[in-house]
């Protein structure tokens, strides 16, 4: 994959799409990223029929949360998550299977060959996925101020201290905020988190490539990167990686079950 082949994120505002956008971005990238307003979302979700069904595991984690912004904004991101999986995957989005990893990082089981990112901040919740490899994104508030004297030691390579070193405030906590997003959206797509300490690594000014501590270039290209501002005032990064593999353009559900999975219910089926 070569820096730039990242999707822009599409602004879907409901279930009912409009998710032409995914499917061509998933065509011609082999990645896609939704965000939405949850509360765009919200009356949808709470007359959407079969709710349950629909939130399949994640249902008791929604019965059970008291705080009601809480309990529908879990529910719009899990839904928003599976409707864009739905609408990349061209499937039913009750039939995808949500799980999660140790660490809590969501995947669609039985259909490994696609990777997912969630994120989400104030009322935005984004979501990114990937047939060619990891993918990571993370979302913050334009607004959000960074301060450098205190955040840099804990977020900044040597080369990005001294490049931001030479910038008016304003600037350099914009540029900042963009570094977190980019680091966020990048561990999280290794399913590394906040355990990967972010002075290991670095990006410039153009977020074309990944930098060693130094500044010098530290992949060749497997990996791209991309940031947006959207909705008028959050920040999303988004990180792929290339596995490097031949890219299936058919990404249909059916033809995308790990033959793994599907030779256990095979088996299972056997057995019956």
């Amino acid at each position: 994959m070569s820096p730039g082949r990242i999707g822009a994120p599409v602004h879907v505002p409901g279930p009912d799409g409009p998710w032409d956008g995914v499917r061509a971005s998933m065509d011609r990238h082999g990645n896609a990223v939704v965000h939405t307003n949850w509360g765009e979302w919200l009356p949808a979700v709470l007359a959407m029929p079969g709710l349950r069904g629909l939130l399949g595991a994640d249902w008791e984690r929604y019965r059970r949360t008291a705080d009601p912004v809480v309990r529908h904004r879990f529910a719009v991101s899990r839904l928003t998550l599976k409707f864009t999986a739905a609408a990349a995957l061209r499937a039913d989005p009750a039939g995808l299977d949500l799980a999660y990893r140790l660490g809590g990082r969501p995947y669609l089981r039985g259909l490994g060959q696609i990777d997912v990112s969630l994120t989400h901040t104030d009322d935005l919740v984004a979501v990114g996925l990937s047939r060619n490899g990891r993918i990571g994104v993370d979302a913050e508030p334009t607004g959000r101020a960074m301060d450098f004297e205190l955040l840099h030691g804990h977020v900044c390579t040597p080369a990005e201290r001294a490049a931001l070193e030479s910038l008016p405030p304003a600037a350099r906590s914009a540029r900042m905020l963009r570094l977190w997003t980019l680091k966020e959206a990048y561990t999280k797509a290794l399913g590394q988190g906040l355990r990967l300490g972010f002075t290991e690594f670095g990006f410039g000014p153009d977020s074309d490539g990944l930098l060693a501590p130094d500044g010098r270039e530290a992949t060749r290209g497997e990996w791209a990167f991309a940031t947006h501002g959207v909705l008028g005032r959050y920040l999303i990064s988004v990180a792929c990686h290339d596995c490097g593999l031949e890219p299936s353009t058919d990404t249909a559900a059916h033809t995308m079950l790990d033959g793994g999975f599907m030779g256990a219910v095979t088996e299972l089926l056997g057995e019956g």
